[in-house]
């Protein structure tokens, strides 16, 4: 079956395909042999329809591979892995030589559409039970705007124009619609956002802790808003979490990035893909996170199966970090660092010849499976509802004190007091650059850079004062085994992805990007 198929709704007619559950929210498991004329009866019908939106944000679709591609693709990491062709379909893209039939391409768009498929079939079937707590039933409407919203989001930020489905088709062939201009996509997020915010609650609490809330979509839309460019909406909403959510941040940055400090715990994270480990084993389309393997040291016997060594920090990037800054910790393994066991890290690996690898989702042998973390993925932390202040305002005295609390933390200050030595101040030279750096080094390794130097201009014209440039020449051999000036110089077409061909031989409506 290609994927097109799947994004047809199709697959929607069996709910045994509603499996991939996360959390304690995500384990309630179909009954067999349930069809779209007998289900969507009850209230637990309803859950476990939203239950199955989900699940695809932790396969391979979304946070189990493709999302990674993010920070590859642009200045933070390079692919990393063994020689030859593992992890091609990341190399293609680092070296701006993208096919149509790139899986990373192919994967973000059938799991994209395959969820927010199964989140039209929620917002189309769940206002017609009956039998349900009409507070449980606005709810779950509302979690599956907020689910189509962010697929969405994914889809127009990395492909442009994209097919726009309101409502789930009718049949194989109602799936063959062009694309929709970004610009009506854009104002779509924009309303399933509003409308999932007077929709969804405040809080959760015990098996119910994981699911969107209130919050989690108004960070979202804040997001969507800068990337707009609309500043005045997207600082209004940033301050509404930042006022009002409850939230604060942690005191220690590496605190985020602990399986200990998941729901519960998450005094920081607005929403968070989540993950559960001792379920499955070599499989990125279940359960468990499969990064502490990837991005795990190559060979250094740190994880289960000792380590792939995907998304290798580039030395650009690391370089980069101010001196102090303890994010770079609890971002990078760099030479002499120690490891749990007691061994040093090297000075080069396969695959990294300046002997980085990348830290954050490293949670070594929690268990004996592989592929298999339960370390939960932030998608919207409250650190980036200030810097999204800050970018919106610009160096007012709000603006400059939302990025000074991002700046204070990553320097182990408390970051509600004032610093002479770190703060930027009014006379702190582009603004706008100081906080798309302060993006770049508060959520590296969380999938935003790529996305962040296109709205910002600096993947295309302005490539010849860009990180690019010296990576892709000077480090070129070193890193990729090709010639400098040969190969890893973005266009203008490396603007968006390229749609995967199996959806431009199914579907006679969609015309290909240009360049591919």
């Amino acid at each position: 079956m290609t994927i097109s198929k799947f994004t047809c709704g199709a697959f929607l007619l069996s709910l045994g395909l509603l499996g991939g559950c996360t959390a304690k929210f995500l384990d309630e498991a179909p009954a067999d042999q349930i069809t779209d004329a007998n289900f969507y009866q009850t209230q637990q019908d309803a859950i476990q329809a939203v239950t199955a939106a989900y699940s695809e944000l932790t396969k391979e679709g979304q946070y189990n591979a493709a999302m990674w591609a993010f920070d590859i693709w642009a200045d933070i990491s390079s692919t990393g892995g063994d020689d030859g062709n593992d992890g091609i379909e990341y190399k293609q893209l680092e070296a701006f030589s993208i096919p149509t039939t790139n899986f990373i391409a192919t994967r973000l768009w059938g799991g994209s559409f395959i969820a927010l498929q199964r989140a039209n079939i929620v917002i189309q079937k769940v206002p017609g039970i009956a039998n349900m707590d009409p507070v449980i039933q606005k709810r779950c409407i509302g979690e599956a705007q907020f689910l189509r919203a962010k697929m969405y989001f994914d889809l127009v930020r990395a492909y442009g124009d994209v097919p726009l489905f309101k409502a789930p088709p009718t049949s194989p062939t109602a799936v063959n619609i062009p694309r929709t201009p970004a610009a009506d996509v854009y104002k779509q997020i924009e309303q399933d956002l509003t409308d999932a915010i007077g929709n969804l609650p405040l809080s959760y609490s015990g098996d119910d802790l994981g699911r969107a809330t209130k919050w989690a979509a108004t960070g979202l839309l804040a997001k969507v808003y800068i990337t707009e460019g609309k500043k005045t909406e997207a600082a209004q909403r940033a301050r509404e979490v930042i006022n009002n959510s409850g939230k604060t941040m942690w005191a220690n940055y590496a605190d985020n990035f602990k399986v200990e400090n998941g729901n519960n715990n998450a005094k920081e994270s607005l929403f968070e893909i989540q993950y559960v480990s001792g379920r499955n084993q070599y499989d990125r389309n279940q359960v468990g996170s499969a990064m502490n393997e990837f991005f795990g040291p190559r060979g250094a016997n740190q994880t289960p199966g000792s380590g792939y060594g995907f998304n290798t920090p580039d030395p650009d990037f690391v370089s980069g970090y101010e001196a102090g800054d303890t994010r770079r910790a609890a971002t990078v393994w760099a030479p002499g660092d120690t490891y749990p066991d007691g061994s040093k890290v090297a000075s080069k690996a396969t695959g990294s010849p300046f002997g980085y690898s990348c830290r954050k989702w490293f949670v070594g042998k929690v268990n004996t499976n592989i592929w298999d973390s339960g370390l939960h993925v932030p998608v919207l932390r409250l650190a980036e509802m200030y810097l999204i202040v800050a970018e919106a305002v610009g160096p007012t005295t709000e603006g400059l004190e939302a990025i000074n609390k991002v700046r204070r933390r990553s320097f182990g200050l408390d970051y509600t007091v004032p610093s002479a030595a770190h703060d930027l101040t009014a006379a702190t030279g582009n603004f706008t650059n100081a906080v798309l750096r302060e993006r770049k080094y508060e959520l590296a390794f969380e999938f935003d850079r790529w996305f962040d130097m296109k709205r910002a201009g600096t993947l295309y014209p302005t490539l010849t004062d860009h990180a690019f440039i010296p990576r892709m020449t000077q480090q070129a051999a070193t890193l990729k085994g090709i010639a400098p000036n040969v190969h890893g110089i973005p266009t203008q077409n490396n603007l968006v992805l390229p749609i995967p061909q199996t959806e431009i031989d199914t579907n006679p409506g969609l015309v290909q990007n240009p360049g591919y």
